[in-house]
């Protein structure tokens, strides 16, 4: 497996069966652009197998840290270890960046996500809710 760091909008494109939705061109120039944001993509015997995605956050008084904002691998490619591979990618760039930690929210039932970080060496930090606005 090899794990790259995607710099192309024509890579964000071919990942779009890893999205929720098709990826829109205009989208994916913006998040190559924008300072901070990082996106991981995971090629088993070439094939693109999956791919993570990180956002650095500054704060005056913590310093830096990564928000892993999404994870996907192929249906044909899970419990192989991708995942986790790429979790751990993403780990290494926020230690490289200098970053203080890095932090996912997910979904106390969703149990694959939930083995997936634990194996890649994150713990539990208490229960949360998490809050959304829709600005339709």
């Amino acid at each position: 497996m090899e794990i790259r760091r995607a710099t192309t909008t024509a890579e964000l494109l071919a990942a779009g069966h890893l999205f929720d939705a098709p990826p829109r061109e205009e989208w994916a120039q913006r998040f190559l652009a924008a300072p901070g944001h990082v996106m991981l993509l995971a090629y088993a015997d070439g094939f693109l197998a999956g791919m993570v995605s990180g956002i650095e956050m500054l704060h005056p008084d913590k310093g830096a840290e990564i928000c892993l904002y999404e994870l996907s691998v192929d249906e044909g490619h899970r419990r192989r270890g991708v995942g986790r591979a790429l979790t751990e990618a993403l780990a290494k760039e926020a230690r490289t960046r200098g970053c203080y930690g890095m932090w996912v929210g997910v979904d106390t039932d969703n149990t694959a996500a939930l083995a997936t970080y634990t194996a890649a060496g994150a713990r539990g930090d208490g229960v949360f809710a998490m809050l959304t606005w829709d600005f339709d």
